[in-house]
């Protein structure tokens, strides 16, 4: 049987044999389909399926980078069930996976889901990498220590990570009067605000300055200007251009070594089909990045 008969995977980049195979992939994506907590437009559990369909649609060779980074082998792990016994239970099942995950050498990326999900992740790079910084791309400081009477919400997940490392935050446009006054108190936090944009070469020196030698990255889509990134569910006017996100992501990889990342918030019900391209291509890029400074091709 011919196999352009059937349809591809619903995997990542509709990969089929060798190049997706658990057993030599050196890329692992783990979609968690949860948005439990989120506080103004649902939908966010529909994003991973949503991310990994558009990103059939892939050119998988990448003119940038002179090559397909895909070559190196992606293979997406099966989705990760919710906890319905609440939040902080869902975290400590994700963290339990990606400690176990991280126990292999290779990329581990996280499609999510709402951005509660990245604490769980954090938690476990952290003790894999003790000297990990993260660098979280958001639009919202997501500071809080509690809110709507929980500490396990999406508006608290950078807060459970400043617990556990020092935190980098890029895009930032929207705080609470608590947020900025935590920030006010000298924590291991350094955010660059959105009106800072774009993103100078001292500015960019500096950021990478303020990064360890490892690095987690936590990207929230609603970084990006409403504009290319509609699909979200608290989007912010203003917010991170395309090309400029994509050097400061180069940059930071050339320089750091970006151990895993993430990417959140993707809510298919407020966006377009443009919207779940851009975030496969966004992750697939990134992929580029983080293993043609591994060294993998």
């Amino acid at each position: 049987m011919e196999h352009h008969w059937f349809y591809p995977p619903r995997n990542f980049a509709g990969l089929d044999g060798p190049e997706a195979a658990v057993e030599t992939a050196r890329i692992l994506v783990l979609p968690v389909p949860y948005d439990s907590t989120t506080s103004y437009k649902t939908g966010a559990r529909e994003g991973p399926q949503a991310i990994l369909d558009a990103s059939v649609n892939l050119e998988l060779f990448d003119q940038e980078l002179g090559r397909a980074p895909a070559a190196v082998g992606i293979h997406t792990l099966p989705e990760v069930a919710p906890v319905l016994s609440g939040p902080q239970a869902m975290v400590e099942r994700l963290y339990q996976i990606a400690q176990d995950l991280l126990r292999q050498d290779r990329l581990l990326v996280m499609l999510g889901g709402e951005h509660l999900l990245a604490a769980a992740m954090v938690r476990a790079f952290v003790e894999r990498y003790p000297h990990l910084t993260v660098l979280q791309f958001d639009a919202h400081g997501d500071l809080r220590d509690e809110y709507l009477e929980s500490r396990y919400t999406h508006a608290c997940t950078a807060r459970r990570m400043v617990e556990l490392c020092p935190l980098v935050q890029v895009g930032v446009r929207s705080l609470s009067a608590e947020e900025w006054a935590f920030l006010g108190s000298a924590p291991p936090v350094t955010t660059f605000f959105a009106q800072e944009a774009p993103l100078s070469g001292a500015q960019l020196d500096r950021l990478v300055a303020a990064l360890g030698p490892e690095v987690y990255v936590t990207f929230d889509l609603d970084a990006l200007d409403p504009a290319i990134m509609p699909g979200v569910g608290n989007p912010e006017p203003g917010g991170l251009g395309w090309w400029e996100t994509l050097r400061i992501l180069r940059r930071v990889t050339q320089q750091r070594r970006v151990v895993g990342f993430d990417l959140v918030e993707y809510c298919p019900p407020e966006g377009t089909t443009a919207s779940a391209f851009t975030a496969a291509k966004l992750a697939y890029k990134l992929m580029g990045y983080c293993t043609q400074e591994w060294g993998l091709r």
